[in-house]
């Protein structure tokens, strides 16, 4: 018998999105929103789904932490040997979501995935914490393992190799840029009624907004 969660709702009183409040540039609203999401002390705002898709069609998705993100695109850093690095090796596509529920928004990020430079991921790789550096090396992400007692035998056999802490990048760590194609901005308002901007890119790579009904 299914469970009735019908009574778990509640209504959205944000702010409105009007096409007044929308930039050229959809890179420059989500900036602002971002901003705007930090400086309102919410957890983690850089978090964001990422969805990618299998050999077979399966989507899968996962949170990330969004690293850095210009005109060019949005990035993050995994293990490329991963099963999102799988998925991206064989489908170079993905979609973002970032989702601020005290704000009552969300985007949604659509487009093509391609590798940033080795400079760029060794330069992130160093700047992280020595512990989670190491945790990078130790874990062959996405592999089974016997227990976490073997994961932590790597982490130390890891430390006694490298005591000065600086244990080097290994070439399976990397970052994907998503050069968005689509971005859509959803601001929830009463009644349901929520306000959706979607801009898309024209064949001279121009954004243009449009308006979602709800």
């Amino acid at each position: 018998m299914s469970k009735i969660l019908y009574d778990e709702r509640r209504d959205y009183d944000g702010l409105a999105l009007r096409r007044t409040d929308l930039s050229d540039d959809p890179h420059t609203l989500f900036d602002r929103w971002l901003s705007e999401a930090r400086d309102a002390g919410i957890i983690d705002a850089t978090a964001m789904t990422l969805a990618t898709v299998s050999e077979d069609g399966l989507p899968s998705a996962r949170i990330v932490l969004l690293k850095s993100f210009d005109s060019n695109g949005f990035v993050f850093f995994t293990n490329m040997d991963s099963a999102k690095g799988g998925d991206l090796t064989r489908n170079p596509v993905a979609s973002l979501l970032f989702y601020w529920r005290d704000m009552e928004r969300q985007v949604r990020i659509n487009g093509s995935v391609s590798h940033v430079s080795r400079e760029e991921a060794e330069h992130y790789f160093h700047q992280r914490p020595t512990d989670s550096r190491f945790s990078a090396v130790a874990s062959k992400q996405s592999e089974p393992v016997a227990g976490r007692d073997e994961l932590e035998a790597r982490v130390a056999q890891l430390h006694r190799e490298f005591p000065d802490g600086n244990v080097p990048c290994p070439p399976s760590w990397g970052g994907y840029r998503v050069r968005a194609e689509t971005i859509e901005f959803w601001q929830g308002r009463p009644n349901r009624l929520h306000d959706r901007f979607v801009y898309a890119r024209d064949a001279q790579q121009a954004w243009h907004a449009t308006r979602l009904c709800p």
